[in-house]
């Protein structure tokens, strides 16, 4: 068993550490799968629809791009680049999630992969795009530099993560739900509740905007910047990789 798994006697309350090991992540994303987007659509209040209408729009795809989809889960995050007319790989370490997602969506070429150490050639992808996932990569400046290195020269980078809420008495509401009412409707919605004690601790220790931002120039990316969404309960940074 890997050592910073925390099992109860029952499998299903499987659930990762702060330290993010990723074989400790992806078995705790494997037991969440099967109900995964309905639950996200419930927690969000129907906000993960706006947030990816917002990531398809930064992303923006020509017909015939490729575009790397990480972090992808079930693949619902990546219908809408095919939808457009681009060539998109959703590409997750959880096993349990690419499994839902061939099912739901056998059109579309999941690929099992790691986000430090991407199973793909140099300069390969128009666009790298990630939504809720950078944040359980064990290390993010590895996870950057790799989404950095498969990204042709021009090619654009959109992080979709939880962040801060740019209001105060926003912020203090929000992590009030965060640490208190999620894990109670965890309960009564998800196969594995833990695993949204973990969302909690994860998003509470997660950098904000400007931070995070710092973070992705410091690896190497360009013209960085972003935007809040709801309020700042969400960013969305953009960058590009120079061209040669």
């Amino acid at each position: 068993m890997p050592k910073n798994l925390t099992i109860s006697e029952q499998p299903e309350t499987v659930r990762a550490d702060l330290d993010k090991q990723p074989v400790d992540v992806a078995a705790m994303f494997d037991t969440v799968a099967k109900r995964y987007d309905i639950v996200n659509d419930l927690l969000s209040a129907g906000q993960t629809r706006l947030w990816r209408r917002a990531v398809l729009s930064a992303v923006n795809p020509a017909i015939g791009d490729v575009v790397l989809d990480l972090a992808a889960g079930t693949g619902t995050s990546s219908e809408p680049f095919h939808a457009r007319g681009a060539t998109v790989v959703p590409c997750d370490f959880s096993l349990g999630m690419l499994r839902v997602g061939r099912q739901r969506l056998p059109h579309l070429p999941f690929v099992a992969g790691d986000g430090m150490h991407l199973p793909f050639a140099d300069d390969t992808f128009d666009a790298v795009t990630i939504s809720f996932g950078l944040r359980n990569i064990h290390d993010t400046e590895a996870g950057l530099a790799e989404m950095l290195r498969v990204t042709k020269p021009g090619g654009r980078l959109v992080v979709c993560e939880f962040s801060q809420p740019t209001w105060k008495p926003l912020r203090t509401l929000y992590m009030e739900y965060l640490m208190k009412a999620l894990p109670v409707i965890a309960r009564k919605t998800s196969s594995n509740p833990e695993a949204y004690v973990y969302l909690a601790e994860s998003i509470r220790e997660w950098p904000a905007q400007r931070p995070l931002g710092e973070l992705i120039r410091s690896v190497g990316w360009s013209k960085v910047r972003w935007r809040n969404l709801t309020g700042g309960i969400v960013a969305l940074h953009v960058a590009e990789k120079a061209s040669v």
